[in-house]
């Protein structure tokens, strides 16, 4: 589903919100140059320009690519964040973190690695993961 972001004056925005909620499975990669937000399940990869959403029923087993990410729910997998990677009270993430910064609260669980570092150096990091893989 997405939905379209409206002005008050009524006109869109031009961002379009992808959301899978909470009763969708999905199995397969998304690539997307919006946002998403995700309430149901993710099997699978996501490589997204914009702002990724884990909601708190959300559940998300991949690799994660993105320039935000916001976790309330459960994420498997290594996640690259170029800029902001915050972690609500509610978030489970089991694998390793390579971002820009990162934000925890209270309650929040991680098992993992995280590196910190700057969004170029992030980008390199993808690459060279990328090319032990082949």
């Amino acid at each position: 589903m997405a939905k379209q972001l409206t002005k008050p004056s009524g006109e869109t925005q031009g961002q379009t919100i992808n959301i899978i909620s909470e009763t969708t499975s999905i199995r397969g990669d998304i690539i997307s140059k919006g946002d998403i937000r995700i309430d149901g399940e993710l099997i699978g990869n996501i490589d997204a320009s914009g702002r990724l959403v884990i909601g708190p029923q959300g559940r998300l087993e991949g690799e994660v690519k993105c320039k935000n990410i916001e976790v309330a729910g459960y994420v498997k997998g290594k996640i690259y964040v170029t800029d902001l990677l915050t972690m609500k009270e509610s978030a489970k993430i089991c694998g390793d973190i390579f971002a820009g910064k990162l934000s925890v609260e209270p309650g929040s669980l991680f098992t993992g690695t995280c590196s910190m570092e700057s969004p170029e150096n992030t980008n390199d990091k993808q690459k060279k993961e990328e090319q032990k893989k082949v």
